[in-house]
């Protein structure tokens, strides 16, 4: 191989490296929707795992990777005669994660696509999102 080539090819790597290292999530927040569970890694630690509910029967929470797109301390749904969300955080249009006043149905499907948190937890994802910056955060929903 060439001395240009081999150059070339550890810049190469070098780039690639340091781009999918910057594009690393330092709070990744993973629904899985069979548990009914959220698993919140900060730098790749497991720091916090709550129960949730999501998109009950009729409805669904959609899957993949999301980044926020808006966070706020008090929303109320126009959609659902003006229930309140605490602490959402919207990853996908109308979807957030957020806080509930219906804790007797966490662990279970329940909502109408949002993912359901506890008050407390939601204000706590909420506050590590701030803390992080929500370009740093990653909202992750499988089965």
């Amino acid at each position: 191989m060439s001395g240009f080539l081999r150059v070339l090819l550890i810049a190469l790597a070098f780039v690639i490296g340091a781009s999918s290292a910057s594009c690393a999530a330092r709070l990744v927040a993973h629904v899985d929707i069979s548990s009914q569970t959220m698993t919140v890694h900060k730098d790749g630690r497991v720091i916090h795992r709550w129960k949730v509910s999501t998109g009950r029967s009729g409805y669904r929470t959609p899957t993949g990777t999301y980044g926020p797109k808006r966070m706020h301390r008090m929303w109320h749904s126009r959609k659902y005669q003006m229930s309140p969300m605490p602490y959402s955080i919207f990853f996908r249009g109308g979807y957030a994660i957020h806080g509930t006043n219906y804790v007797s149905k966490l662990g279970r499907p329940a909502s109408h696509g949002c993912v359901r948190l506890h008050t407390a937890n939601a204000k706590r994802l909420f506050q590590l999102t701030r803390q992080v910056g929500p370009k740093n955060m990653r909202v992750r929903i499988t089965h």
